[in-house]
């Protein structure tokens, strides 16, 4: 995983805050995209949330069984639990 440094923002009195414009080129955020915030326990991820998520799936499952991806995600679980 890499990261980008000096990606920095403030956080309003409102409690908001600006994506950088790098960060909206490259991962092709427009206005009025939505981003989901995940509490890891030891941080914070921001996630984009496509537009259409049956379009950002297509593709993904090929060359692997379901059974395997389903018994994968759920082993992912149990180690987050």
């Amino acid at each position: 995983m890499s990261f980008i440094a000096d990606m920095k923002t403030t956080i309003t009195q409102r409690g908001q805050t600006v994506i950088p414009a790098e960060l909206r080129r490259k991962y092709r955020l427009l206005e009025g995209d939505q981003i989901e915030w995940l509490d890891t326990g030891s941080g914070l991820r921001v996630l984009p949330v496509p537009r259409d998520p049956v379009a950002a799936l297509r593709g993904s499952g090929r060359g692997q069984s379901l059974l395997t991806r389903l018994l994968q995600a759920r082993a992912q679980d149990r180690e987050r639990e």
